[in-house]
């Protein structure tokens, strides 16, 4: 009898090994300057653009995909899950003002399906691209028994720069500024717990469309978290932006003070912007209160920018050009450190 090998353990190291190869040339078309070496090393290495900052500061952000992931892996569509990924943790950089530079990716399985596992990656490298960041290294655990058949979970790492007189830490925020709301892509990656306890009791075909939706209700549930980076920097480089906000878990009701210093309030016109298929679905078939609606999911404001009222017109019209709709969707007032709903 022969002896055991890490295979018959469940580890394939061959399997691990064709998913590199794989993603390789993914993984190149996402590299910028500053990056030294490819994959394979224990470490990656990039060199900070000094040449471009005179104090630059490190940003880094983690996040992860949450329960998105298994609708993706029920609907047998995991396209889009790499660019959430990315999506949250360089959006939640770019809030303080952070150019994205490199980010890394962990992915754990029972049993790696190599074909599964590329698609991911390269939807990561895919929502690197977007973000004008590269995708340095990762890390592919395979532990049987720790996950069910077909059943895989994602977290990413990134980190930015900037310089250190214009970090955006809420402190410029001020009574009389304009709150500014770029669209979301949907419901992006948060609230998912609530969206798939609303299909189990609803009943749902998620094959069928919702009234005034050409795509199904399970392609709008999975499609990919916008990435604003690139808009953003823009606005940061054209006009004045004073502090933003990334509308992740808690809605906007617990991410815009999160923004705000003491002393300032932010009154919230939830008619400002239009009211999507999808969020009036989520509404109605939970019978969700308005203040819950916004605590969970972003009902359509995936970021939103405080600048001054002067820098309304400008920060509008560069939302534009990068083909993101935007809304003039509220106001600072002096007051608690809160925001309030009107509409």
């Amino acid at each position: 009898m022969s002896g055991l090998t890490y295979r018959d353990a469940g580890v394939d190291i061959d399997a691990g090994n064709a998913l590199v190869d794989a993603i390789k040339p993914a993984v190149a078309a996402t590299q910028r300057p500053g990056v030294l070496g490819g994959l394979g090393g224990f470490g990656a290495l990039f060199e900070l653009p000094v040449d471009r900052y005179r104090r630059p500061v490190l940003v880094s952000g983690t996040d992860g995909v949450g329960t998105k992931l298994k609708l993706a892996i029920e609907l047998g569509d995991v396209s889009g899950v790499g660019v959430d990924l990315v999506a949250m943790c360089v959006n939640d950089i770019l809030v303080g003002g952070a150019e994205p530079l490199f980010f890394l990716d962990y992915y754990a399985t029972g049993k790696l399906d190599t074909e599964q596992a590329a698609t991911v990656i390269r939807g990561i490298a895919r929502g690197c691209e977007l973000a004008g960041c590269a995708l340095v290294g990762g890390e592919t655990a395979e532990m049987p028994g720790m996950y069910a058949a077909g059943d895989f979970d994602l977290a990413g790492f990134c980190v930015g720069v900037v310089e250190r007189d214009a970090i955006l830490d809420g402190s410029q925020v001020g009574d009389g500024d304009v709150i500014i709301g770029l669209a979301s892509s949907g419901v992006h990656s948060n609230g998912f717990s609530l969206v798939r306890k609303l299909i189990e009791v609803s009943g749902v075909d998620l094959n069928t469309a919702l009234p005034g939706e050409t795509r199904s209700l399970g392609e709008v549930l999975l499609a990919a978290t916008q990435i604003y980076v690139r808009c953003v920097l823009d606005m940061l480089a054209r006009s004045t932006v004073h502090g933003m906000a990334h509308i992740t878990g808690g809605g906007l009701l617990e991410n815009v003070p999160r923004s705000l210093p003491d002393g300032c309030q932010a009154i919230i016109d939830t008619n400002a912007w239009p009211r999507s298929p999808l969020f009036q679905w989520l509404q109605e078939a939970g019978d969700i209160a308005h203040d819950e609606m916004h605590r969970t999911f972003n009902c359509g404001i995936g970021m939103t920018l405080m600048v001054p009222q002067q820098a309304v017109d400008a920060v509008l019209a560069i939302a534009a050009e990068h083909d993101i709709d935007a809304w003039r969707i509220g106001r600072i007032v002096a007051g608690e450190r809160k925001v309030l709903l009107d509409g």
